[in-house]
């Protein structure tokens, strides 16, 4: 009796830490994918803090562009509204919205700079337009690095044996980020002005 009762013990001893050891290992993914998203965030609301001061100096040289102006501020405007969870589809699926009508704004404001040579020699603009070809490129490694880290974490808990324990403790599989349709098209633009230094060719991110 007394054997048999040490048995149990033992088995039960043994799921507790192998409960614990798989619980440990999700919570661990779960805050790397956060941490990953956190950083999202942070670049994202980085290229939203250049618009403002984007939108004045174009506006100073090209204010008959009042349309394009206008529609960058309102997807800024729309994207600060979205409230996000990584892990509802919906509300993910509305933030890579607000963001991709956000790219696709900016996209067509830098077209039409083309046509607008003496913005090349503002100092202010090749400022900016330096600091947004920084922020786009961040924003596509952060995104790679959020991507990577939430299949890290759905690989996981969709894993036998992990996957009873994610089942119990109430883990689900977070969202990623999709390429977007118009992802593919943003516009080259050349800010090779014969006014100005050769400047790089931002890529917007959506």
């Amino acid at each position: 009796m007394k054997k048999t009762l040490l048995i149990i013990l033992a088995i039960v001893v043994l799921l507790v830490l192998f409960t614990v050891g798989k619980y440990n290992a999700i919570v661990k993914y779960d805050e790397s994918v956060k941490t990953a998203w956190s950083q999202v965030e942070n670049v994202y609301q980085r290229r939203l803090d250049l618009i403002p001061n984007l939108v004045n100096t174009v506006k100073g040289a090209a204010a008959q562009e009042s349309g394009v102006l206008i529609a960058v501020v309102n997807a800024r405007a729309n994207a600060t509204k979205v409230n996000i969870d990584i892990n509802d589809a919906k509300s993910f699926a509305q933030f890579q919205q607000a963001q991709g009508e956000v790219s696709s704004s900016l996209s067509k404001l830098l077209a039409v700079v083309e046509n607008y040579p003496t913005l090349q020699s503002i100092q202010a603009f090749r400022d900016l337009m330096t600091q947004l070809e920084g922020t786009e490129n961040r924003i596509t490694v952060e995104r790679k690095n959020f991507n990577d880290a939430v299949n890290t974490l759905n690989i996981y808990i969709r894993s036998f044996p992990a996957n009873i324990v994610a089942a119990i403790f109430g883990f689900e599989k977070a969202q990623q980020f999709e390429a977007n349709a118009w992802a593919n098209v943003a516009p080259t633009v050349d800010f090779n002005a014969p006014t100005a230094p050769a400047q790089p060719t931002p890529t917007v991110t959506q």
